[in-house]
């Protein structure tokens, strides 16, 4: 396992679904995403940071995702799907592995922001390829596979004043 250096290339892939609920579920707050993007560098040489995103057909959600942009984040936006009988997905799996695939040759260091056991695969992948991984979520909704095979588990459950927001109101960190 290669430890942390500050000349490490990092980049930081959000499933911001998966740490938005799991923040709402837990404790009725939201993710100051702005923090965990802070985590996930942690000093070393910040490359791009990639969030998954799901845009309704309200399109309420553009101050968030601008928001999100402000921060240094790439938003990757995929509509919301809804089908007959009302069942609704969006779902960012496949495209969180391609982009961790296609971008790992220039880094060091993925830090891949949840808890979905789903990433497993792509854990073991990029290891293999002799990549650093760091996951970032909550520990108490985190795959337990997950967090044995990152090599380093960062739990957003230990220090919720600084990864979460409660009652503010802050675009930038929703």
């Amino acid at each position: 396992m290669l430890a942390k250096s500050k000349e490490q290339r990092v980049e930081v892939l959000i499933d911001v679904q998966n740490l938005y609920y799991s923040a709402r579920n837990l404790y009725g707050a939201k993710v100051n995403f702005k923090e965990v993007l802070r985590q996930g560098i942690s000093g070393r040489k910040f490359i791009r940071a990639f969030g998954y995103v799901v845009r309704t057909k309200t399109g309420e959600e553009q101050p968030f995702f601008d928001a999100l942009s402000k921060l240094g984040i790439e938003t990757r936006i995929r509509d919301l799907q809804e089908f007959y009988g009302g069942a609704k997905k969006a779902d960012w799996d496949v495209g969180i592995v391609i982009d961790a695939i296609r971008t790992s040759s220039g880094l060091d260091v993925i830090v891949l922001c949840s808890g979905d056991g789903d990433f497993i695969s792509l854990v073991e992948y990029l290891k293999n390829q002799g990549k650093r991984v760091e996951v970032v979520a909550f520990g108490k909704t985190t795959s337990s596979k997950l967090k044995e095979i990152a090599d380093e588990f960062i739990d957003l459950d230990q220090d919720t004043n600084k990864f979460l927001l409660s009652n503010k109101k802050g675009k930038a960190d929703e």
